[in-house]
């Protein structure tokens, strides 16, 4: 059976590889897009999401625009690392699909609730705005939601904003401290596994060599990805974090899991979005597992495939 899903990004150099992988993963019924202003603005996220829906021909995926600013922050951005667009040096045009009508919020509330409870999966790429905001708007949420698989956080290896804090959470801390606390069932990839998962000049290379248009972009991506690393962290080969949570869905066995329980940092400036995973916990009433390690091999064969058969 498909697993129904929805994603919810910033698109996004990784979103974008994270998103061509699921438009062309049969094994998913994706029912919705929802965007979320983070690695650049709301409008720019919300375009970026149908440029890449019409590069992968799944114009029969609705796309929502969510939240333009965090729950209580100031905006923030990341486009040192994704472009000033958000996709890296994929020239931007407007796409023929427009925006559906209605918030993200309002999507994701109604395409969890009108389906039978455990039924939806949410794979989230960006800061937690657009989850905290439905959890709000319906208080059942938090218990009818499939895994909520999130792309968030750091522990082992430090942070990649601050010295403990990750993008996706530190961007909107009180949202993702909202949606830890709702009860939902997490699968949490921080970069303690998505650091493991590294962008090598070979597989690169494997999916330039395919013939496909989603291919072709998600190599591109990867490849600006591969020049900015370089120049900013000194790495030569770049971790792949968003589409983590899609490979997760589709391939469980390529991750381990810990049980654990995750609060975030909401009040010190120095800390802002530090996320505390105690994994001392009893293993049968946890909500929360934290992803510890990744076949990397495994993640990046399974994207290829993808690739290759999509449009």
């Amino acid at each position: 059976m498909k697993q129904s899903l929805i994603i919810d990004c910033d698109p996004g150099v990784d979103d974008a590889t994270g998103l061509l992988t699921a438009f062309a993963a049969p094994a998913l019924d994706l029912l919705a897009v929802t965007t979320v202003g983070g690695n650049v603005s709301a409008e720019k996220t919300a375009r970026n999401a149908r440029i890449l829906r019409q590069i992968a021909g799944r114009e029969d995926v609705p796309v929502f625009m969510g939240a333009e600013r965090p729950l209580r922050r100031d905006p923030a951005g990341a486009g040192e690392f994704h472009g000033a667009e958000g996709l890296g040096d994929l020239e931007p045009f407007e796409p023929d699909a427009p925006v559906a009508e209605g918030t993200a919020a309002e999507a994701i509330v109604r395409l969890v609730m009108e389906r039978p409870a455990g039924a939806v999966a949410l794979a989230v790429m960006g800061p937690m705005t657009n989850l905290a905001l439905a959890m709000r708007a319906e208080p059942g949420l938090a218990a009818h939601l499939g895994p909520v698989v999130v792309m968030g956080g750091a522990r082992s290896e430090g942070g990649n904003i601050t010295a403990s804090a990750e993008f996706n959470i530190w961007a909107d801390p009180d949202a993702a401290a909202e949606v830890f606390a709702s009860g939902c069932r997490m699968i949490v990839m921080g970069l303690d596994v998505t650091h493991q998962v590294r962008a090598t000049e070979e597989r690169i290379a494997a999916i330039e060599a395919l013939p496909t248009a989603s291919a072709r972009a998600a190599a591109a991506m990867l490849r600006f990805s591969q020049r900015v690393e370089r120049q900013i962290v000194g790495w030569d080969a770049g971790p792949l974090h968003d589409p983590c949570t899609v490979a997760w869905l589709l391939r469980p066995e390529l991750f381990a899991l810990k049980p654990c329980r995750i609060a975030v940092e909401t009040q010190s400036d120095l800390t802002r979005g530090h996320t505390a995973v105690e994994f001392r916990v009893e293993a049968a009433g946890a909500n929360h597992f934290w992803a510890t390690k990744a076949d990397a091999a495994g993640v990046f064969a399974l994207i290829t495939e993808r690739l290759g058969e999509s449009a």
